[in-house]
């Protein structure tokens, strides 16, 4: 067997994992948000590409088979996503089988959250089994705003981009619709299944007008979506406690790796809302007019006339990207909020406002920790009757944020539980969430709710 050498892993990393273009490849879509994952591909598929949402969480035994334990759970998760998909591939297709129709799509953030080295460890594993060294991985960073140059051809990327935008706020909107209307349902189940259905529709709206720029008409189809699921609603069903989840971006959203913890939430008479993925994007876009914005000062301030031409138009231009997010994203929920009572989006200079406001954190640290310290505040600010953090065992933003927000709400008397994950069943775990669910019911009663 040829001797792998230090040098061959890193050519690997630099020359299979990087901005590939996804045309004419079948494309490998992790599942972190379900709807959301489906909506994105439809998007993809309305611009010829051939995306797949991989099923999740049945080869989580591979996942952990190639790795210590010592790695973030989502890491071993999506790793034991891929590596099962090959492996029905291979025996699917038999000698027809060729890796180098795939492409694995797994972007990354920068700092020190450890989601930046997901794919490059993904890569050390593909390169290990025979024939898989030929799957690229594409990717898109954090550290550009998750820019699509190399993913797709320069003159649709704009439009591209437009739609899977969307796709994410509208794939935030049918979660929300889910939780609003779960809790109240008229006949239990039927939350559930209004909602698969409704995801199927929308993945074939997305993939149907996204490319043809008739954005219009998918938002047509969701508020027609919405319409339907206020008619789950029981009206004779009181108000129940309201529950504001933050956290670690990828196990908040997993079912299967949270253990559907707000199903378990609403179990015991809650009615919970998840921190968006819309807000995430909005933050990578934000914190890159940020730092565009101290880059330009340095810069005016040292008379580095090239540099200040380069500064001066990176802020811009996301500047006028954040601008778009904002102004589609409010003009969804605005929209939908005509029919249903659906909680908004978070701003995010809202949220660093109300970090700065007793100097609790700062974003130059970076990290989910400030979405989450931040988030915590504010719904408790605004008469939330509990706060819940779910995040990955030994996930560092996440136990940054516990360490800060748990003292704050005991401050502020709002019941407040860090509940993290690792693929195992412990008992205690539902006798803690049911604790915190009385907990909150106590506030409830005491407070009311926004």
């Amino acid at each position: 067997m040829e001797k792998v050498t230090q040098l061959d892993t890193f050519r690997a990393l630099s020359e299979r994992v990087g901005r590939f273009s996804v045309q004419g490849k079948t494309l490998l879509i992790p599942e972190m948000n379900r709807i959301g994952a489906n909506l994105l591909a439809g998007v993809f598929r309305s611009f010829g590409v051939n995306a797949k949402v991989m099923e999740t969480y049945e080869g989580l035994h591979l996942g952990k088979e190639f790795t210590s334990g010592k790695e973030c759970f989502p890491c071993v998760v999506t790793l034991g996503d891929i590596l099962l998909f090959m492996k029905k591939e291979q025996e699917r297709l038999g000698d027809g089988f060729d890796p180098e129709n795939y492409m694995y799509f797994m972007p990354e953030a920068n700092g020190p959250c450890r989601f930046g080295m997901y794919n490059k460890y993904h890569r050390i594993i593909l390169d290990s089994m025979p024939g898989l060294d030929r799957v690229k991985i594409a990717t898109l960073s954090s550290e550009d705003a998750y820019s699509l140059d190399g993913l797709i051809p320069k003159e649709q990327m704009q439009d591209f981009r437009k739609a899977a935008y969307l796709s994410i706020v509208a794939g935030d909107i049918l979660d929300r619709l889910l939780w609003r209307i779960r809790p109240y349902e008229k006949e239990k189940g039927i939350a559930d299944k209004f909602i698969d259905e409704a995801m199927e529709r929308m993945t074939e709206s997305l993939s149907r007008h996204s490319s043809k720029r008739n954005l219009s008409r998918i938002l047509d189809d969701l508020a027609e979506t919405v319409k339907g699921g206020k008619e789950i609603i029981d009206p004779r069903i009181p108000k129940k406690p309201l529950i504001g989840v933050v956290g670690e971006i990828y196990v908040r959203t997993h079912l299967k790796s949270n253990q559907d913890t707000i199903r378990t939430l609403e179990r015991y008479g809650a009615e919970a809302i998840n921190a968006s993925i819309g807000e995430w994007i909005n933050y990578t876009t934000y914190d890159q007019v940020r730092l565009a914005r101290i880059a330009l000062r340095l810069n005016l301030k040292r008379f580095r006339l090239k540099e200040v031409k380069e500064s001066l138009f990176q802020y811009l231009k996301y500047s006028l990207n954040l601008f778009y997010q904002y102004m589609q994203q409010r003009k969804v929920y605005r929209m939908v909020r005509n029919y249903i009572d659906i909680e908004e989006d978070h701003k995010i200079g809202h949220l660093e406002k109300v970090l700065k406001k007793d100097n609790t954190f700062s974003f130059e640290i970076g990290t989910e920790a400030c979405l989450s310290i931040s988030s915590a505040l504010e719904l408790a600010h605004r008469g939330y009757n509990g706060i819940i953090n779910i995040f990955p065992f030994t996930c560092m933003p996440s136990n940054l944020t516990s360490s800060i927000a748990k003292p704050l709400m005991a401050e502020l008397k709002v019941p407040y539980i860090d509940i993290s994950y690792d693929g195992s069943f412990q008992p205690g775990r539902e006798a803690a969430l049911r604790t915190f669910m009385y907990q909150s019911y106590q506030h409830f009663k005491t407070h009311g709710r926004p």
